[in-house]
Order: structure tokens, then sequence, then C-alpha cells
């Protein structure tokens, strides 16, 4: 008995060993690939602990020291006409940077630091007092996220995923670009190293028809947001926008609406993307933009040109290529970065 109650013993401590051994290192495995990073509140700004001052630097050269070493010359005429020209170069866009100029320049500024001043408050009114938020009014809420290819539009969704995730929500994703090669697998990708759950279709299948598959998933399993990626269809192609307005109806019968639409725009691609950004807004009712690519050699301006002719706001801004790289803008801390 004391032979059979000794092997008895060392089969349940073997069978112990084997499952700490085994099945708790798969657990903490699987725990691991959850996304981790900003614990913020989603529409919460998170400008010190990621130093957007510093990784605007490109754009910070483009305005901020040019403006310092003009203004150190005096407030002449010839000053003034060359701000103008600085802020043209950082793409403010012809309206934006003569109406910027001719302001600062009435407030009638002593010395340099007034100018300076004067020219922080007035870009800083350019950008306004927006609901910078992401709007969740349904069950599930729907974003649509819209953009030309090479924005970084795919990355920005996984950002995104993350940000509501650590808010509390629920994402998933549905990969509507079916018009791209292999599209609906670099988002799975994504998807897998956040932690999302993707609705995918088959290569060439009705993007509208992804679309409404993503709706009914994120109802059937109780996901509160539904994130719909699209084709990154360039502007000027009229049947691509006309895909782009079959999916919109679809998401707004079988979802009740759109929470939000986000147009990803490259920081780098200047009025460029202005045009792309007047294209869509011709096709869906855009609630936000997304500005990627603002810790390379964007310029910083585009931000108030899309706001000042548009009226649409920027919501995040991306610095950088981690899942925790997508900021939400504050107006006050992305004027103070470019100007200093």
């Amino acid at each position: 008995m004391d032979t059979f109650l000794g092997l008895s013993t060392g089969i349940v401590g073997a069978l112990i060993a084997v499952v700490l051994v085994v099945v708790v290192p798969v657990f903490v495995t699987r725990q691991r690939r959850r996304p981790t990073g900003i614990g913020k509140a989603l529409d919460e700004a998170t400008p010190s602990a990621l130093d957007v001052p510093s990784r605007l630097s490109t754009a910070r050269g483009a305005m901020g020291a040019k403006i310092g070493s003009l203004f150190a010359r005096g407030l002449t005429q010839d000053v003034w006409e060359r701000l103008e020209e600085v802020l043209l170069t950082a793409d403010l866009g012809l309206a934006s940077a003569t109406a910027a100029v001719d302001t600062v320049r009435n407030t009638n500024p002593k010395d340099a630091s007034e100018a300076k001043a004067a020219l922080n408050a007035e870009l800083r009114r350019t950008l306004g007092e927006k609901d910078r938020s992401v709007a969740k009014s349904r069950n599930p809420s729907v974003i649509l996220v819209v953009g030309v290819n090479g924005v970084g539009k795919t990355t920005t969704i996984a950002k995104l995923a993350v940000r509501l995730t650590e808010a509390g929500a629920t994402p998933v994703l549905a990969a509507a670009d079916t018009f791209r090669a292999a599209a609906d697998e670099q988002l799975a990708v994504w998807a897998d190293r956040v932690g999302a759950e993707v609705v995918r279709g088959s290569e060439g299948a009705d993007p509208a028809s992804v679309a409404y598959q993503g709706v009914a998933r994120a109802k059937e399993a109780g996901f509160d947001t539904l994130i719909v990626d699209t084709a990154g269809r360039m502007h000027s192609k009229k049947n691509l926008m006309q895909e782009l307005d079959k999916i919109v109806r679809v998401l707004e019968r079988e979802a009740g609406g759109i929470d939000e639409a986000l147009l990803v725009l490259d920081g780098t691609a200047g009025q460029n993307g202005m045009a792309q950004a007047r294209a869509f807004a011709k096709s869906v009712d855009l609630t936000g933009v997304v500005l990627t690519k603002m810790d390379g050699s964007a310029k910083g301006g585009i931000a108030f040109a899309v706001e000042a002719e548009l009226n649409i706001p920027i919501k995040f801004i991306g610095l950088g290529e981690g899942v925790d790289d997508l900021i939400a803008f504050d107006p006050d801390t992305y004027v103070d970065a470019l100007l200093s």
C-alpha cells in the first residue's frame, strides 16, 4: 500500500510539473500578446510621456528656427514678406499663411518676442476649439478609415485598436480593402500583433460585403466597436470612390450610421494632402483627420490648412511605427512645438 501511495504521489507530482511547464507558459504567452503601452483614455493627449516637441524636430526646423532668425532681423517690410514665404513652404497654404501674417502684423508688435507670441496665438486660433474626442454613440460604434495608398492607414488602424482596447473598448477590424493583393493579410498581421480579431473576405470580393460581415460579427460576438479598413484608393479614381460610397451606405443601413470617418493623411504630402482631403470630403462626411509620419520630414503646416479650409479636426498624429505612437492631437502642444 505504501508503495502504491508513493507511486501515486509521484504520478500526481509529475502531472503538476507538466502543467506548470507546459500549460502555464502558454497562458503567459497569450497574455503577453495583449496590447500594452499608453494606458490613457482614448481622447487624452500624452505629450509629456512621448516628448512630442523633440519628435517633431523636422517640422520645428521648417518653422521655428527660420521664424526666429527672421524676427531677429527686425520687423521690417522685408521680414513680413519673408515670413509669409516661410509659412507657405511649411505647407500652411496661401490663405492661412496670408491671414496669419496680416493678423500678426496688425497687432503692431514692438519686438521679436511680441511678434512670436502673436503668431503663436494666431496659429492656435486657426486650430480653434474643436471636439477631438472619438465619438462612440452606437453599439457597435463604427469607425471608417479612408486614405490613399502609402499613408500608413493599416498601421494607424492597429494603433487605434490599441488605444481603444486600453480605454476599455472591444474592437473588431473589418478588412474591406479587397482591391489590393494581400491587404487583408497585412491587416491580420497587425491585428495579431495587437490582439484584435479581423473579419476578412476573399481577394476581389465586394468590399461592402466585408463591411456587412463586420457589423454582423460585432453584433454576434458583442464587440462594441467596428473599425473598417478600406482600399487605399486614389482620390482621382471615380469607380473606387463610388465603391466607398457603397460601403458607407451598407454601414449606415446595417449599423445605423458611422460614428467616425477618419481620413489618414501623410504629413509629408504637403498640398497634395489637401487635394486628397477635398476629394474624400465629397464622398464621405469626414469627422476627423489623422496625420501620419510626423516624426519624419513633415513640415507641420498641413494641420492648419486642413482645419482652416475644411473645418475638419485633426484628431491624432502618428509619431513613429510603434503601436503606442498614435498620439491624441493637442493644439497647444503642437503650436508650441512648431514655434519653439
